[in-house]
């Protein structure tokens, strides 16, 4: 039986030099299809844009993002930025996940614009991820840069690999929480999140 032009191209050269579009269209070979027909013949070029943008967060730095916006400020209580929106993909299946990061900390003399906790989200989100370690990966960059009393981050989370496939649990959701510093302190703790449940009925 005749190998497809693609396994006959990476048997033959390098597999740097296959492109990802001759990669997506092996696997839409794969599934049976044809990669010819109307609806598929772009389909590659598509899935290679998509996955560009779902995985550009590998070629962003978040210390650079972080570092453009932070300022000397006299304020030692808690600044909370909640309910930003998250879309990621599970490393172990590559399907997506979402859901609401909420994030805490108290400074030490500096601040982050606000703007950049919610791109600081961003960057770790796109990249295949698993949920645990996103959550603390946010938490030790804001650490990282600032260097405040403490850090908090939740993220509450849907995950299709369990919704769509396996256990098909729809209404499953998963809840990940990483405290640094005057976090892991009780009273500070239960402070966050109850202003983070309490976000429906304050109208947030």
């Amino acid at each position: 039986m005749a190998k497809p032009a693609i396994l006959r191209k990476v048997l033959e050269t390098d597999l740097e030099q296959v492109s990802t579009q001759e990669l997506y269209r092996e696997i839409l070979r794969r599934f049976d299809e044809d990669p010819s027909r109307d609806g598929l013949i772009r389909t590659p070029e598509r899935v290679e844009r998509a996955m560009s943008f779902l995985t550009k967060g590998y070629r962003e730095d978040p210390a650079e993002i972080l570092r453009g916006a932070l300022f000397d400020v006299d304020y030692d209580e808690m600044v909370i930025v909640k309910d930003i929106e998250m879309f990621s993909l599970c490393e172990h299946h590559m399907l997506p996940f979402f859901g609401k990061v909420h994030v805490a900390y108290i400074p030490n003399g500096k601040v982050i614009g606000l703007s950049k906790i919610p791109r600081l989200v961003e960057v770790f989100a796109r990249r295949l991820q698993v949920q645990e370690r996103m959550t603390r990966q946010i938490a030790d960059a804001i650490q990282e840069a600032i260097g405040p009393q403490g850090v908090g981050v939740v993220i509450e989370a849907r995950h299709l690999c369990m919704m769509m496939r396996g256990v098909e649990k729809q209404h499953s959701s998963t809840v990940t929480s990483a405290m640094v510093g005057i976090f892991q302190k009780q009273n500070t703790r239960n402070e966050f999140l109850s202003l983070v449940r309490n976000r429906a009925q304050n109208g947030f």
